[in-house]
């Protein structure tokens, strides 16, 4: 199997770097389409304007209405009869229509996030849901955004919960990377892992640990910092290319499976994703200190590590176990661990975890 490594093919990350976005634009087209949903539009607009008018590039821009659909990529594919870029500003489902729309296209795409909540900006995947905003399908890409603009003043300035979060989303992919290394199996990128995934995810997970909590208390006080700074790139980049390009196991399983949960339905991706990389942990029977370790991190900016935290009141192993079966279910990624994972041990492994996670 050959190691494979891929990602976009630029990031650009800094305080208002959106307003020089028609400068990072300009090599790729000269007459973008921007989508953007109502809110964001509000916020973004002014900016985005001055930034083209005054590089006297001509561009355009349309209303998302909300929903990555089949239905919406096509209507807004239909707006973009003569643009040669595709940029997306906003949350998951905005950025996600834009790359089905330059995928279809075979236009370059754009994506500027205004929140770290996820990893997915980077990432060579769209997931596509019915009008009604039930699950459709994935549409798997061939490559990655053409650029990813992260603007830290307007993520710094977005509800703390959100870059929480992302730091959830990004704790998983340093242990399963390590998992998916182990058991040789071959990564969402196509092969085996690089060095140089693996370093990232690595360093990823550095990060959170060293700068996690220094970032939410300045993104509490609506403001930026080196180490809000550095969490962006961590929630972002180094996790983005360290799941993709390393692999996934059991903690976005067990996130699935937690879907199981109508408790856990209020919590965003990362919250899920930070409990479960708790289960991942037990499941392959790491050591204590390395466990305290991600605990006493969680508990410092507000991660769930318990089943109350995620919204469970009473401890129904019925409606736990349908949660393990899910997690294990043919096709997840949990069977990326090295070792064969059965619903029982998923189970124990969930208990445990709760467990764990209740003592002080």
């Amino acid at each position: 199997m050959d190691n494979i490594i891929i990602s976009p093919s630029k990031y650009v990350q800094g305080e208002n770097a959106l307003t020089s976005i028609a400068t990072y634009v300009a090599p790729y087209g000269s007459h973008p389409l921007v989508i953007a949903d109502d809110f964001v539009t509000g916020l973004v607009e002014k900016t985005v304007v001055h930034s083209f008018t005054e590089a006297n590039m001509s561009f355009s821009m349309e209303l998302f209405h909300g929903e990555c659909s089949q239905e919406e990529v096509e209507r807004l594919q239909a707006k973009a009869n003569d643009n040669d870029v595709i940029i997306g500003i906003g949350g998951g489902k905005t950025l996600d229509t834009a790359k089905a729309i330059g995928f279809y296209k075979k236009i370059p795409v754009v994506v500027v996030p205004t929140i770290a909540s996820t990893d997915a900006p980077t990432s060579a995947l769209a997931v596509l849901y019915t009008p009604a905003g039930e699950f459709d399908r994935y549409l798997m890409i061939p490559t990655n955004p053409t650029m990813v603009i992260m603007d830290t003043a307007i993520i710094a300035g977005a509800p703390v919960r959100l870059l929480v979060s992302g730091m959830g989303d990004a704790l998983s992919t340093y242990f399963e990377a390590r998992a998916n290394a182990a058991s040789g199996k071959a990564t969402m990128a196509g092969g085996a892992p690089t060095l140089s995934a693996q370093a990232l995810a690595k360093l990823c997970y550095e990060t959170l640990l060293a700068d996690g909590l220094k970032a939410k208390i300045a993104v509490e006080n609506n403001l930026s910092s080196k180490a809000v700074m550095n969490i962006i790139e961590a929630n972002t980049y180094l996790s983005g290319i360290g799941f993709e390009s390393s692999g996934l196991a059991a903690a976005h399983a067990i996130h699935n499976g937690l879907t199981k949960l109508e408790e856990a339905h209020h919590l965003f991706h990362g919250e899920k994703v930070a409990f479960g990389t708790l289960v991942q942990l037990v499941l392959e029977n790491a050591a204590m200190e390395e466990i305290n370790t991600v605990l006493t991190f969680c508990r410092q900016v507000g991660l769930p590590t318990n089943l109350f935290d995620l919204g469970v009141k009473e401890i129904d192993r019925n409606k736990l176990m349908a949660v393990a079966v899910a997690s294990c279910a043919e096709g997840e990624t949990i069977h990326n661990m090295p070792f064969d994972v059965t619903p029982e041990a998923v189970l124990s492994a969930i208990l445990t975890a709760h467990s764990l996670g209740l003592s002080k």
